[in-house]
This record gives structure tokens, sequence and C-alpha cells, in this order.
């Protein structure tokens, strides 16, 4: 198995992407690439931490490349929006990968030098690609929190009707 860590905005919409793509084994919620130890997400809304809310998984990469995961992370966000996905502002929300090996490094470079030459958006990309640090995984109602809200949605209405 293989680690791939993902900041592209609410970790929450990441991380329900990453977890329905085959060959990605498990997924958790968390904060990377701050300055602060041990931060709750009260900390990293604060702005205060400099960490993102990531993603992070473990993959097969038999099933899977980090080439193809690195596909599904320029289809699920806007990689021209500086610390900002839709409604959400703030350097936690920002695009940024965060490399776990010197091939994850040139894989993740060489994709987004690609995406820049292709013309697909008008503005430049402010991706940031950074060597992975230490994780901090958030508290358990933010794991697999729009699962869980579905599983919710889907009880209330059952006991409802």
């Amino acid at each position: 198995m293989e680690k791939a860590t993902f900041g592209a905005g609410c970790f929450w919409g990441v991380e329900d992407k990453f977890r329905r793509v085959k060959g990605v084994i498990s997924t958790s919620v968390g904060y990377m690439g701050g300055h602060f130890e041990h931060p709750s997400y009260l900390d990293v809304l604060s702005r205060i931490t400099g960490h993102a809310e990531v993603a992070q998984l473990e993959y097969d990469p038999i099933l899977i490349t980090y080439d193809d995961l690195l596909q599904v992370f320029w289809s699920i966000h806007d990689p021209t929006s500086l610390n900002r996905q839709g409604a959400d502002r703030g350097e936690q929300y920002r695009s940024v990968l965060f490399y776990h090996t010197p091939e994850q490094r040139l894989v993740a470079e060489r994709s987004k030098r690609q995406l820049e030459e292709s013309g697909r958006y008008d503005k430049p990309i402010v991706t940031q690609i950074q060597a992975a640090s230490a994780y901090w995984l958030a508290e358990d109602y933010h794991q697999q929190y729009l699962e869980k809200k579905r599983q919710e949605k889907k009880r209330h209405s059952q006991s409802v009707g």
C-alpha cells in the first residue's frame, strides 16, 4: 500500500470523492502543512496554525496509480483559486499536493505542468506541491462525514416512511 495526501477545499468532500475510487483502500481527514502541534478543528479555523484541511488515503498501486489519483484531484476542485474553494475561504482550504516520496513529487510536478500547458484554465494554477509533514487526524465526527450524513438521512426517511 502507498499513501497520498490531498488538500482541495473542505476535507469532507475531498475524502468523499476519493472513497469512491477503485484502488483506494482507506481514507481519513486531518490537517497538514502547519506549524502548530496537535491542532483541533477550531485551531485550524482560527487561521493561526498554517494547516490545510486534507484527505489522506492509502491506495493499492497495482489497482490505481498516483497519476490516476492526481487526475481525480484536479477534477474535484478549482486549482486556480487561491486559499478558497466555493464559499470556503482561508488558507486551510488551499489547493495543495503533499508528496510522500521523491517519485510522487516528480509525478505531481509533471501533472501540474501538463495541466498548466493544456490551456484548460485562463488563470494560473496556484496548487502548492510540498513534502508531507506531520499529519494530525481530525476529530472523529469529521471522518467520513458526508457518508454519515447520507446514512442518517436514509435512516430518517425509512423511519418516517
